[in-house]
């Protein structure tokens, strides 16, 4: 547990180190980690996601950050391919390492929001530019019929809990069930186990995701 408190203050510092660079004014902040600092989103989550909040030359963006990040940071991995920039940074030799990656597309008009992110393991807060729930949702039921995470079954019943609404085609609706049908105990325990904050571990390894299962199968959020 404490490599991941430990993980998530790196977050926030860099964070506030983007935001003190003047990077964050270019992005928009999505994805798991995004819930979890803006949200309270009840799981870790290790890697940084954005977007482009708006039109930027991607390349000379990329030359910008990565010699900003090798001056303050060990970089041990940095790449700009066709579809995002990937960097792969730590504080010093021997810690943890934080992926990044910045998708190079922009974000839908209205899709985003400022918000605050904030966490009890750093003193500061930080202001960002983050997804709305709303798009997060979307977001989250693409990738969870996309690539099958049990992170993004978790993210979705939170984002439902949280009164966004689950409007489903028939079609999305079985996706998402038979996803939800394929996990595992293995996938309960380890996969999400190791992520989740103590206090729920033992509920979803009893009782899975039986309240999103039951919206679904009663027909409740559907199109």
């Amino acid at each position: 547990m404490q490599r991941l408190i430990d993980h998530e203050a790196l977050q926030m510092a860099i964070l506030q180190w983007l935001g003190s660079k003047r990077f964050l004014s270019s992005l928009a902040f999505g994805e798991g980690t995004m819930l979890r600092l803006c949200h309270e989103l009840p799981r870790y989550s290790r890697n940084m996601d954005f977007w482009f909040f708006r039109e930027e030359d991607y390349e000379h963006f990329y030359d910008r950050l990565y010699n900003a990040f090798v001056q303050d940071h060990q970089v041990t991995d940095a790449q700009s391919n066709s579809h995002s920039i990937l960097l792969e940074i730590r504080r010093k030799k021997g810690m943890a390492k934080l992926k990044i990656e910045i998708h190079k597309q922009v974000a839908p008009p209205g899709s985003s929001e400022e918000k605050i992110a904030f966490s009890s393991h750093f003193p500061t807060q930080v202001l960002v530019r983050g997804f709305t729930l709303r798009q997060m949702l979307e977001n989250k039921v693409l990738a969870l019929i996309g690539r099958g995470e049990i992170q993004d079954a978790f993210d979705l019943e939170f984002l439902v809990g949280k009164g966004v609404a689950l409007n489903l085609s028939e079609k999305q609706r079985e996706k998402v069930i038979g996803r939800l049908k394929g996990f595992r105990k293995e996938d309960f325990e380890v996969k999400l186990g190791s992520v989740l904050l103590p206090e729920l571990r033992d509920y979803y390894r009893q009782q899975g995701f039986v309240h999103l299962e039951q919206g679904l199968s009663s027909g409740q959020w559907k199109m």
